[in-house]
């Protein structure tokens, strides 16, 4: 991965991630300008992560956002939103971060393939 490409990553990352913050702003308290917002950062997310497909492909472009936010956003849900797992959600978390690591690194583990 390039730095141009990492830090597209990172910067895709922090605008889901400013998403799924002010969505769930919007389920406190609903209002349009909050769906609004949400919807344009969704919006911008994906046409980061568009770029990052043509110059990556499809599988590792989405499969390191997708393991990046799931962590992230957990983060953020669990510290800053007091939300709580219980041990079958949790050892679902793990289970999702270990398959996208499996789907992502497979490929260079089995020599290409």
């Amino acid at each position: 991965m390039t730095l141009s490409g990492l830090l597209q990553l990172g910067l895709s990352t922090v605008i889901f991630l400013l998403a799924a913050t002010v969505a769930k702003y919007w389920a406190l308290a609903p209002s349009i300008p909050k769906l609004l917002l949400t919807l344009a950062l969704y919006s911008l997310g994906n046409l980061i992560m568009l770029r990052l497909v043509r110059e990556f492909g499809m599988a590792s472009a989405f499969s390191l956002s997708a393991v990046i936010q799931l962590v992230a956003v957990n983060v953020i849900a669990l510290a800053y939103f007091s939300e709580r797992l219980n041990a079958l959600q949790s050892g679902g978390i793990v289970l999702a971060i270990v398959a996208v690591g499996l789907i992502t690194l497979g490929p260079a583990i089995s020599g290409g393939r």
